[in-house]
C-alpha cells in the first residue's frame, strides 16, 4: 500500500528507543526523507541516527533535550517548524496510587505528558496552519480510557490528552491539519517492564513476578513497538486523510474487557 509519505519530514519525540524509535524506522521505510528525533539520551539518539542513515539513507537530525522543560520544547518547535508530521511520544509517568505520590511527582510527570504535548502541538500547529497542511499524532495510552487507581498520574494525564486530541482534532481539518491519537496498552519496552514490576508488587507483593502478568494479556503477550509504530505511521499518511479528532486504541482489547459486575 502506498502511504504517500515519500519526501515528507517528521518530528518524533521520545525517539531514542521503544515506540519512538520504531516509529522513526517505520517512517524511513515508507519514504520519509527527513527525520527529526528528540529524546533525553544523546547516546541513544546517536545510535538511532547511525542505524537509520545506514539502513535507509534518510536525513536525520537529533536533539538531546528534556522535554519536561518548557524552554526546550519551545526551542525544539523553533528548530523543527517546517515538519509535515509531528509525533508526540515522550512521556514517563510515575506509577503508584494517589496517597504515595507527592505534588512534585505529579508536576514532573504532567509537565512531560501534558505540557510538552500541548506546547509542541500549539507551536507546530501554527506553522502547519500557515502552510495549510500537516498531521499531529499523539501517542497517549489506554489508561486514559481504562482508568487505574494504581497508575493515577498516567491515567489522569492520558485522559487529559485524549480530550485535548479530540477537541483540537475536531476542528483542525478546517486548517488543513489532522490531529489524531493512539492508545497503546502494554508494549514490550523498558518502560513497560518498570510498570509491570510495580503492578506485580501491588498484586503479588513481589516485583520479580512481573512476567506472570503476561498470562492475563490477550494472546499472552504485550504489543510490539513496531505494531504501534505502524499504526502511527498509517494515521500520519495520506491513506488516513479523513481521520481526525479520533483516538485509535491498540491494546488487544484490554480496554473493552469490562463487566457490569
Amino acid at each position: 500500500m502506498e502511504l504517500g509519505l515519500n519526501g515528507k519530514s517528521a518530528l518524533v519525540t521520545g525517539a531514542s528507543k521503544g515506540i519512538g524509535l520504531a516509529t522513526a524506522h517505520s517512517f524511513a521505510r515508507e519514504g520519509v526523507a527527513t527525520l527529526h528525533l528528540a529524546a533525553r539520551s544523546a547516546d541513544g539518539l546517536a545510535a538511532a541516527k547511525d542505524a537509520l542513515m545506514s539502513q535507509y539513507g534518510v536525513t536525520v537530525h537529533t536533539y538531546a533535550m528534556d522535554l519536561s522543560v518548557n524552554a526546550n520544547v519551545m526551542e525544539l518547535a523553533r528548530l523543527c517548524s517546517e515538519v509535515d508530521v509531528l509525533v508526540n511520544n515522550a512521556a514517563d509517568s510515575t506509577p503508584g496510587p494517589m496517597d504515595q505520590l507527592s505534588d512534585q511527582v505529579w508536576r514532573d510527570s504532567l509537565d512531560m505528558k501534558i505540557f510538552s504535548y500541548v506546547t509542541l502541538t500549539r507551536e507546530i500547529y501554527a506553522h502547519m496552519k500557515q502552510r495549510g497542511h500537516g498531521v499531529i499524532v499523539n501517542d497517549i495510552g489506554n489508561s486514559g480510557e481504562n482508568w487505574d487507581a494504581n497508575y493515577i498520574v498516567g491515567t489522569t494525564g492520558n485522559a487529559a490528552m485524549m480530550a485535548f486530541t479530540r477537541g483540537v482534532g475536531g476542528r483542525s481539518l478546517d486548517d488543513g491539519i489532522r490531529v489524531v491519537g493512539v492508545n497503546p496498552g502494554p508494549v514490550a519496552t523498558d518502560r513497560m517492564v518498570k510498570l509491570m514490576k510495580r503492578r506485580a508488587l501491588d498484586w503479588y507483593g513481589d516485583e520479580g513476578r512481573w512476567e506472570e502478568l503476561f498470562d492475563k494479556y490477550p494472546a499472552k503477550r504485550p504489543a510490539s513497538p513496531e505494531e504501534v509504530a505502524d499504526l502511527i505511521v498509517y494515521l500520519a499518511s495520506e491513506r488516513a486523510a479523513y481521520i481526525t479528532g479520533t483516538i485509535v486504541t491498540i491494546d488487544g482489547g484490554i480496554a473493552s474487557r469490562r463487566s457490569i459486575i
